[in-house]
């Protein structure tokens, strides 16, 4: 059955995952000093920063299935919204600088070290940012990843 929570649930991945990767292309590209692999990592950066707003655009609407759901509370709905708000921004200054960067890359022909550090620093803050908020997403249906779990005493941990 569609509903907006799975619509967010299911897509939510790509800037969190696609982030990690594309910082792990584009430092290869830069140590390898190849421009082709650089470019191509600054394009993903661009559409993960377009891909970012749908994500963010579906949480409201995830929002509206979820709250009344046993456990769900609007302290943990509330922690990841805003998280989610500064990786919002976070992504889309990253992809503004990447695509930046592809505008230099494209009318020099060269990536000078200054774009590739500031696209270094962007993504890693970035990422970090996608990670907390994702970890605060799952806070809101996943008890067990939420610092005050503590196992039911009737169950036996899983050998």
């Amino acid at each position: 059955m569609f509903n907006w929570a799975h619509v967010h649930l299911m897509i939510n991945h790509f800037p969190v995952v696609g982030t990690m990767g594309t910082i792990l292309l584009f430092l290869y590209g830069a140590v390898r000093k190849s421009k082709e692999i650089v470019v191509a990592s600054l394009g993903l950066f661009v559409l993960l920063a377009l891909v970012t707003i749908p994500v963010f655009l579906t949480g409201e609407k995830a929002e509206d299935v979820v709250k009344n759901l046993p456990g769900v509370t609007e302290d943990y709905i509330g922690r990841h919204e805003e998280m989610a708000s500064y990786a919002l921004v976070m992504m889309e200054i990253l992809g503004a600088a990447a695509l930046l960067g592809l505008f230099w890359v494209h009318r020099t022909g060269s990536t000078p070290k200054w774009l590739i550090v500031l696209v270094l620093v962007l993504s890693l803050i970035t990422a970090v940012s996608m990670g907390i908020t994702a970890n605060f997403g799952g806070q809101i249906r996943h008890t067990e990843i939420r610092a005050d779990f503590s196992r039911p005493p009737t169950l036996k941990p899983v050998k």
